[in-house]
């Protein structure tokens, strides 16, 4: 199946949540910045968790998530936007931990000790940006903090990727659920223990549960209406223009000391991997343009 997102609301349980699928997308942007898995599992799950946050938003409103610790991963930083249209990287691709206890060392990669950075841009005059120090570096459980704690929304996550065997993407997806005032103490205790008891969250997307499928485990008998599906997808909105204006900013005299390289002068995306030449004629008038 495609990737999608679903949104409920249950006004019994005075909640709203939705699920998500995001296989194709994660697979995407790790193939892009051929990620290692301990590093795909990281990378996939932030994206996923700014998908989620994303679709709160409206309009051309945007989200940021910059995770940064003091493990080997350095990063991981993604944008996500209410059309479910994400893009992101990790600072360091190439890390891969062993197993512990099972599962993939997100919080060894990541590091414990950091911050969390959440920037939305709501089209007002400046950007809202929220800071929390990781609790957990498991991705889910930091951003869940970071809702509750600075957004005051109990919320809870979970975000699942798992790589196949040959180091691509099996499986990613998670789901939000999030109290809306007043808050049905009874209903969300209900939630959380159909949450606890549920089997791994990629074992049921591999089993080909869809994301209202997910949702209709997570509520059970709780009764909830579905406001709405979307699709899903990987997208960057890198441009040559913009790279342009970002060379601008170097000022007259470094682009014309590129220029005298006699050399293309080639600049990745960071978000997508998508390069840009320049020849020393292309520096040169924008040189000329710019002075």
């Amino acid at each position: 199946m495609n990737d999608q997102l679903v949104r409920i609301i249950s006004d019994e349980a005075n909640v709203r949540a939705m699920a998500c699928l995001t296989t194709s997308t994660v697979r995407e942007a790790c193939a892009r910045h051929a990620t290692l898995p301990t590093a795909s599992v990281a990378l996939g799950r932030a994206m996923t968790g700014a998908v989620l946050l994303g679709a709160l938003l409206k309009g051309r409103q945007r989200v940021s998530l910059k995770f940064e610790g003091n493990g080997p991963l350095g990063k991981i930083v993604v944008e996500a936007d209410p059309m479910c249209l994400v893009h992101g990287y990790v600072g360091n691709p190439e890390v891969d931990l062993p197993l512990k206890d099972g599962r993939f060392d997100i919080p060894g990669a990541l590091g414990r000790a950091g911050l969390l950075t959440v920037t939305k841009d709501l089209q007002l005059k400046a950007p809202y940006q929220g800071v929390v120090n990781l609790v957990s570096s498991e991705i889910a459980e930091d951003i869940a903090y970071y809702l509750t704690d600075s957004e005051q929304t109990p919320s809870a996550m979970g975000l699942t990727t798992i790589p196949d065997e040959r180091g691509g993407i099996a499986v990613a997806g998670g789901f939000l659920i999030q109290s809306l005032p007043p808050a049905n103490e009874e209903a969300l205790d209900n939630l959380m223990r159909r949450i606890q008891s549920l089997p791994p969250l990629a074992k049921m997307f591999l089993d080909g549960a869809t994301p209202k499928e997910i949702l209709d485990r997570i509520f059970g008998d709780i009764p909830f209406e579905i406001l709405g599906h979307q699709d899903v997808a990987f997208h960057c909105g890198c441009s040559r223009d913009r790279i342009e204006q970002a060379l601008i900013t170097l000022g007259v005299e470094e682009i014309k000391s590129l220029a005298e390289q006699n050399e293309d002068t080639v600049i990745t995306c960071e978000f997508c991997r998508e390069p840009y030449a320049f020849s020393p004629d292309d520096l040169r008038r924008l040189a000329e343009e710019r002075h």
